[in-house]
């Protein structure tokens, strides 16, 4: 009996290890997204989107300032970094393997990576604006094509 208890409790233990096992390297998955996150400075990128927004909707619509507060509550609410966050970190999960995010930070965490952090989304923003002049410069040419 004594042998046979412990051999139901050695099988049970084992049953579980796979799961704690699993459950550590998930664990360790999602601190590699918290630390790319932190590099990121994603909070805060999120937070200046939500205040984008958010002056953006008051000078396309002035008469809104009196509910401002309502309006940036509404935000935070529904895509505020508390909000989104764990969608957020869900999507890096499914994407990128532990190893992967783990290569990612180690470049992040560089003077260079860094840069790329800070510059590139000027760039894309400068990349945009270009864009939308090289469509304005051009408008013509695409009324053209449409009324043939």
């Amino acid at each position: 009996m004594n042998i046979s208890y412990r051999l139901t409790t050695l099988v049970f233990l084992f049953s579980l290890a796979p799961g704690t096992i699993l459950y550590a390297d998930n664990n360790s998955h999602r601190q590699e997204v918290e630390t790319m996150f932190r590099l990121t400075q994603m909070e805060e990128k999120v937070n200046d989107s939500v205040n984008s927004l958010m002056q953006m909707q008051l000078s396309q619509n002035p008469e809104l300032a009196t509910h401002s507060d309502e309006i940036r509550a509404f935000y935070q609410r529904h895509i505020g970094w508390s909000a989104i966050k764990d969608d957020i970190a869900r999507m890096y999960l499914d994407n990128f393997s532990e190893q992967e995010l783990k290569t990612i930070n180690a470049f992040y965490i560089t003077p260079t990576g860094q840069k790329v952090i800070n510059v590139v989304p000027e760039l894309v923003q400068q990349r945009n604006q270009l864009a939308m002049q090289r469509l304005q410069q051009n408008i013509g040419e695409l009324r053209q094509i449409i009324s043939q």
